[in-house]
């Protein structure tokens, strides 16, 4: 009875004979049944070691290789579990991720795990209460930004031009800028001050949108009626019909050559742009001319006759 005490007590410890002592390497082991005996005595010092953890008596150092012993367990019988999967027989591997109260996965559950007092040794617990503060820091800023979100147009300013008030200062305030602007380089190229300075230039959309506001705010015109399949033509009694016929009937054919008065708008506006700018004359602010295409078939055709005589005759003249 004594010697078998003995031998069991020497399993529990695992201090067994040579001949019964666990493999090292799980895939040495070619024996459901031994894989089996070998992985139910590994969960049993898992959970021997487990619960010694919990001891209150001991030091943070034997809390330490307590946990690295189980973790080190675990490992092992994650390859006796492999080994009997490739042997044929069940499947004991778990993949289920642990779940707190909230849906959320518990850290710790992957990988090296803490058991125990292990929890609680230093700079394990910030380990697992810096997510639970992360969360916490992330809703605390989505609720303070939570109330500037869904606001209306007014917050954003949008509505600011509606006054007319903003519209009015911007407008000043550009003034101011372009007087300061030109007085500056006025005074830089050295022109003389006695001009008066010329208004900003303003884009044409918004000239176009004048005229046709001041347009709209006349009486309005009678509607013409559509020309029916007959050709017929409801006129109008001031005759504007018949003046956009002949006005439409008097414009030129549209040709490939450009029209002489933008060359003239254009040569007009260089000259308006060199007061300004001494240094430079109307000729050089002008936009380069672009060869017609007669010519520039001309020229391919040159080129091509080049490369024709090259090709057949060479270099020689």
């Amino acid at each position: 009875m004594l010697y078998r005490f003995r031998e069991a007590q020497a399993a529990e410890l695992g201090l067994g004979t040579r001949s019964d002592r666990r493999p090292r390497m799980a895939s040495a082991c070619k024996s459901l049944r031994e894989c089996e005996r070998w992985r139910g005595e590994i969960l049993r010092e898992i959970s021997r070691k487990v619960s010694k953890i919990q001891d209150a008596g001991l030091t943070d150092y034997e809390i330490r290789d307590l946990n690295d012993e189980i973790n080190r367990l675990l490992r092992e019988k994650r390859h006796w579990e492999n080994q009997i999967v490739a042997l044929g027989g069940a499947n004991y591997r778990r993949n289920v991720a642990m779940l707190d109260d909230d849906g959320k996965e518990v850290p710790g559950t992957k990988g090296y795990k803490y058991f125990g007092r292990a929890k609680e040794l230093p700079g394990v617990k910030e380990l697992f209460m810096s997510k639970k503060t992360e969360e916490d820091e992330e809703n605390r800023v989505h609720n303070y930004y939570k109330k500037f979100t869904n606001q209306g147009p007014a917050y954003f300013g949008d509505l600011d031009e509606a006054e007319g008030k903003l519209l009015e200062f911007e407008m000043n305030a550009e003034e101011e800028e372009w007087k300061d602007a030109y007085n500056h380089l006025r005074t830089v190229l050295g022109l003389s001050t006695d001009e008066p300075i010329p208004p900003i230039p303003r884009p044409a959309k918004q000239a176009a949108t004048i005229s046709i506001s001041d347009a709209s705010s006349g009486p309005p015109e009678p509607k013409r009626k559509a020309p029916d399949e007959d050709g017929d033509v409801e006129m109008p009694p001031d005759g504007s019909l018949e003046v956009s016929k002949r006005a439409k009937t008097d414009a030129p054919p549209p040709t490939g050559a450009s029209n002489p008065s933008s060359d003239e708008a254009m040569l007009a506006h260089a000259k308006r742009t060199a007061a300004y700018i001494p240094i430079l004359s109307p000729e050089i602010l002008l936009p380069p001319k672009l060869p017609t295409r007669e010519e520039m078939e001309t020229y391919l055709l040159e080129l091509r006759k080049k490369a024709l005589v090259e090709e057949y005759f060479g270099d020689e003249p």
